[in-house]
């Protein structure tokens, strides 16, 4: 559902682009806007976005194992990202504040955030970082569980108990 209100976003920015140009002022002076190019990648992703959740989808109301497969790819994938970013928070704390000062000047709540401590900001930010990755995690174990399911289903090494009167084969 997400992916399909961001391709509607996306869709819309790229059949109307003078709606949704910003000037240089606007985004701060040092942020960068995006083109026509940009905007196809992104519209290219997100429908690549809707396939991929589409297959797992089908996947699983169809008790086809394989169709799983590119969307708990995409679970891992994402989920090392994340990975990556809390590390690199972890590692390069100052990058935090650097990037709040880059935020326009009518950022919601900028002075407030910007007057934290750097240390408890940094252990705040982990801190929710941690709780998605928490999150992220079990939904991988929901789809690897699925997958799992969904193949010792269709897996015919399952033993087959036939009872009669005389005998148990």
């Amino acid at each position: 559902i997400i992916n399909s209100v961001v391709l509607l976003i996306l869709l819309s920015a790229l059949t109307d682009p003078d709606q949704y140009h910003l000037t240089s002022a606007e985004l701060g002076g040092e942020f960068e806007f995006m083109d026509d190019a940009n905007m196809c990648i992104a519209t290219a992703i997100s429908l690549l976005m809707i396939l991929i959740c589409a297959m797992a989808t089908y996947g699983a109301y169809k008790q086809h194992a394989a169709w799983i497969i590119p969307f708990f790819c995409y679970q891992i994938f994402d989920f090392a990202l994340n990975t990556l970013v809390a590390i690199s928070v972890l590692v390069y704390p100052s990058t935090i504040q650097d990037y709040l000062r880059q935020l326009p000047t009518n950022f919601p709540y900028k002075e407030e955030i910007m007057s934290v401590n750097p240390t408890c900001l940094v252990v705040i930010i982990l801190l929710f970082i941690s709780i998605i990755l928490a999150f992220k995690g079990y939904l991988i174990s929901c789809v690897w569980n699925c997958y799992r399911y969904i193949n010792g289903r269709n897996n015919s090494d399952v033993l087959v108990y036939i009872t009669t009167n005389d005998t148990a084969v």
